[in-house]
């Protein structure tokens, strides 16, 4: 008797490889869904699919990729230098950052222990936090206390945890003579080895008070490789006063008026500003997820003028001699920074970068 066939096992079904939607991605990722749809857009970092319903949609691979690439911005790499690259270039990127941390830091002096520092101003808090700055480090330092101004330092309660403080770290926007004894004050009771000051304008008097206090004074390096290496120097070299900063020297050669530059202010108040040193800071440490640079350009062009801004207030309170000449480069640099102030804000929305 002939046998019947034998029936065919039921087919299984097909197994559907996971999606991602956009909002998933940039969680996974750490970034702004605005970053990720501008490394998709402008950059072709990624090519996810569409779905019937007009969602994009992420492969796991396509995950893993947009992770790769958020680790390398945030060691400082541009992300129209990323774009291109396949996955295995980039895994192979990161290996080479991996094996970097672990070499000596060209430019920082070998430390046996991790810098304990204590920072007065909340804009440099936040620079010595970004990724860019703590990769350069061999190992990053500790900061034990963050303050608004040198009172408050001086002032603080309490007492820091783990050993003494290596080096008490202050952002000066504007520096003046007087302050060599607040800072001196607050060095004290932090019990700070060292003494930094990095400063954005400042005359040559109150440079050398502070020198002549044993305080290193430089202005404000704008580069992280400089900052670091600066930074690194001071306790392990233990040296106290820098060598003459090159803007000492730097005079105005020719006569030239300001009336023309007070841009149509007259004789009303300049209105306040808009953003903060910390907000501008944040904003700026932002921008290296993108190729283009101008946004963080644009947010320390604001710091500096700022700080200009408010410096020349000082002056013009001080030497009434100088009141008019003061008075006016305070409201020249107020009109130059409503309108960069302006500019900051249609950068960040071309952007798509928060802007708070």
């Amino acid at each position: 008797m002939p046998r019947s066939p034998r029936p065919h096992p039921p087919a299984l079904p097909a197994v559907v490889p996971p999606t991602f939607r956009s909002s998933a991605v940039a969680r996974l990722a750490g970034m702004p869904v605005s970053t990720l749809r501008i490394w998709e857009q402008r950059y072709r970092a990624v090519a996810p699919t569409t779905a019937p319903t007009g969602h994009r949609q992420y492969s796991a691979q396509d995950v893993d990729r947009v992770v790769l690439l958020r680790q390398l911005t945030g060691l400082g790499h541009a992300i129209g230098s990323l774009a291109a690259l396949s996955v295995e270039q980039l895994r192979e990127l990161g290996r080479t950052h991996a094996a970097a941390a672990t070499a000596p830091t060209a430019g920082v002096a070998p430390l046996p222990a991790a810098l304990r520092i204590v920072v007065v101003g909340q804009a440099l808090a936040r620079r010595l936090a970004r990724p860019a700055v703590l990769q350069r480090w061999r190992q990053a330092p500790v900061v034990v206390a963050v303050f608004d101004s040198l009172a408050q330092a001086a002032h603080a309660t309490g007492q820091p945890d783990g050993p003494s403080v290596d080096l008490l770290l202050w952002h000066a926007p504007s520096l003046q003579a007087d302050a060599l004894a607040e800072l001196q004050a607050a060095q004290h009771r932090w019990g700070a080895r060292h003494l930094a000051v990095a400063y954005r304008f400042a005359g040559a008097a109150a440079r050398d008070a502070l020198v002549s206090g044993g305080a290193s004074v430089v202005r404000e390096p704008s580069d992280d490789a400089a900052l670091v290496a600066w930074l690194g120097s001071l306790v392990s070299s233990g040296v106290g006063a820098t060598p003459d900063d090159p803007a000492r020297s730097a005079r105005p050669s020719d006569p030239w008026s300001l009336q023309a530059l007070e841009l149509g202010l007259g004789g009303g108040a300049v209105p306040a500003r808009r953003f903060d040193d910390a907000t501008l800071a944040e904003f700026a440490g932002l921008s290296s997820d993108v190729a283009c640079e101008c946004p963080s350009h644009v947010a320390d062009l604001l710091m500096q003028i700022a700080s200009f801004e408010r410096y020349s207030a000082h002056c013009a309170s001080r030497n009434p001699e100088d009141l008019e000449l003061h008075t006016s480069l305070q409201r020249v640099a107020g009109a130059a920074r409503i309108l960069f102030e302006t500019a900051l804000q249609r950068v960040a929305a071309a952007e798509g970068l928060p802007l708070r």
